[in-house]
C-alpha cells in the first residue's frame, strides 16, 4: 500500500493507481484501471468507475459516482451528490461501452446536486451552481445556473463573481474578454 489512506470499509480493485496523500473515506469503490492523483479527497460513498482519470488536488464530496468516460483535471471540486452521465441513449438491453467523454478542466467547481450530461467540457475555473443541469460545453471562468444551465456571468479563479469590468472585488485579479472567452490578465 502506498502513501495514501483508504478507510477499511472501502474497496480498491486491482490495477488502480492512487497518488500520495490521497484520502479515500467510508464506503467508496475504486474500480479497475482508475487513476487518482496526489492529495485528493474522496468523501463517503464515492464510486470511481473503470479507467476514470482524476488529477491532483481534486475534492469529490459524498455520494458521487464518476462514471467511465469522465476525466477530471487538477484542483476540481465535485460537490455532494452531483451526477455524471456517460450514455446519451441508455437502455437496460443495450450493450455498455459506447460512452461519451466528459472533461472537467483544471479548477472547475461543480456545486451540490448538479447534473453533467455526458459529452461536454467544463472549462477551467468555471462554476456550475447547485442543482444546475449542464447540457452543453461551459467556457473557462463561466458561472452557470439553472435547468438547463445557462451562463449568467463570470467567476474569478478565487471563486468570486466578477463585476462588469471583469475585475474581482475579492482578490483584485483582472480579466479581459475576447469574443466569448475570458482570460486572466497577468499581474
Amino acid at each position: 500500500m502506498g502513501n495514501y489512506f483508504v478507510h477499511e470499509s472501502s474497496y480498491i480493485d486491482d490495477d488502480v493507481i492512487i497518488g500520495e496523500n490521497t484520502k479515500i473515506w467510508y464506503f467508496c469503490h475504486v474500480q479497475s484501471g482508475a487513476r487518482i492523483g496526489r492529495e485528493c479527497s474522496l468523501g463517503q460513498n464515492v464510486n470511481i468507475s473503470n479507467r476514470v482519470k482524476i488529477g491532483n488536488g481534486v475534492r469529490i464530496q459524498n455520494n458521487v459516482s464518476v462514471y467511465e468516460g469522465v476525466e477530471i483535471e487538477d484542483e476540481v471540486f465535485c460537490g455532494p451528490s452531483i451526477v455524471f452521465t456517460n450514455d446519451l441513449t441508455p437502455r437496460a438491453t443495450k450493450e455498455a461501452g459506447n460512452y461519451k467523454k466528459t472533461l472537467l478542466k483544471r479548477g472547475a467547481s461543480i456545486c451540490a446536486n448538479a447534473t453533467i450530461v455526458c459529452g461536454h467540457t467544463i472549462g477551467s475555473w468555471a462554476m456550475v451552481a447547485a442543482g444546475a443541469v449542464v447540457t452543453k460545453d461551459v467556457p473557462d471562468y463561466a458561472l452557470m445556473v439553472g435547468v438547463p444551465a445557462r451562463q449568467i456571468g463570470w467567476v474569478c479563479k478565487c471563486g468570486a463573481k466578477l463585476n462588469h469590468d471583469f475585475v474581482c472585488a475579492e482578490c483584485g485579479q483582472k480579466y479581459e474578454k475576447k469574443g466569448s472567452c475570458l482570460r486572466m490578465v497577468e499581474r
